[in-house]
């Protein structure tokens, strides 16, 4: 069962939340994968969102292939839930570290979720902490950058996001996210 760590009302009236737990779980109208950039969902997050949405994920995935190409940073695809209890995943590619540029692609990533999330008229989501696991992004730098992308989108936007929950499997990157909240935010 997943469960909240810590949450805070952004001024724009949105809620953020760090879960730990499983991100396939969450029954909010989007969950954000970390993709690569040909929708392939073979390991981490991307294989266990696959694995429990059932074969609609990659054969929608590999429809968008097939018709936008591969997928950029700040453009998130977007398929829908197959078996999930979300409605959408919206596939974020984040940075592999040491492709250089990587903070910059990885607040593309979040900013280009959010937006697609707009789009999709979703008023829930839920992402991972996109990028720290098989890609190499430092969870510490990672959760800055995550953070701030979010807090920075909604002032500019019109946007119909309610909530935005940041789900955290294991319990060295719950560690390191609490940290990163607490000194930008308190508790």
């Amino acid at each position: 069962m997943n469960r909240v760590l810590v949450e805070r009302v952004l001024q724009t009236g949105q809620t953020i939340q760090l879960v730990q737990g499983d991100i396939t779980i969450e029954a909010v109208d989007a969950i954000v994968n970390a993709a690569n950039d040909q929708l392939q969902h073979g390991g981490g997050v991307a294989w266990a969102i696959s694995k429990k949405g059932g074969p609609t994920i990659q054969n929608e995935s590999d429809a968008w292939i097939r018709q936008h190409g591969p997928v950029s940073h700040s453009h998130p695809a977007w398929t829908s839930g197959g078996l999930l209890p979300a409605k959408h995943v919206i596939h974020a590619v984040g940075p592999v570290w040491g492709d250089g540029d990587e903070d910059a692609k990885l607040d593309s990533a979040v900013t280009g979720s959010l937006r697609v999330a707009d789009e999709l008229k979703c008023a829930s989501m839920a992402l991972p902490a996109i990028s720290t696991g098989i890609f190499g992004f430092p969870k510490d730098r990672a959760a800055g950058i995550i953070f701030s992308a979010i807090e920075k989108y909604f002032p500019s936007s019109q946007s119909n996001l309610k909530v935005v929950k940041l789900v955290l499997f294991d319990q060295a990157t719950v560690d390191v996210f609490v940290k990163a909240w607490q000194d930008k935010w308190g508790r």
